[in-house]
């Protein structure tokens, strides 16, 4: 349904290799960086699959309000490695991984808060 969301985050460069660690398990990478030139000196770039960055995050300065991402994850192996990479990164811990049955039989997630406090998600909706 949705084609990409972006955030504003306080500290680009913090932020930029938060995510770049956090979300390399999940086989989403830096995909574009916009040149500073077109952006007024401020830092922008987007995450997703190679040629398709669908995350985006931009350097203003002003923190969007909070907000909740959830990234498709390939499997529950997957989560679980987002969930180490992402605390290893910085993140908090804003629930472990595991089955989320009440929201439906197969939902497996795990969440952090990302530096600016952003709920972020991996989730796998397959059977384990």
């Amino acid at each position: 349904m949705l084609d990409h969301v972006g955030v504003s985050v306080m500290d680009y460069e913090k932020s930029k290799a938060f995510y770049a660690r956090a979300l390399a398990p999940l086989d989403y990478a830096t995909a574009y960086e916009i040149p500073r030139e077109h952006t007024g000196g401020i830092g922008v770039c987007g995450f997703g699959a190679p040629g398709r960055p669908q995350f985006w995050i931009d350097g203003a300065g002003k923190p969007s309000p909070k907000l909740h991402v959830a990234f498709a994850a390939k499997n529950r192996a997957a989560v679980d490695a987002f969930y180490e990479a992402a605390l290893a990164a910085g993140g908090r811990d804003n629930g472990k991984p595991g089955p989320r049955p009440h929201y439906h039989e197969h939902y497996y997630g795990a969440f952090v808060l990302d530096p600016d406090g952003h709920n972020i998600e991996a989730v796998c909706h397959t059977p384990a």
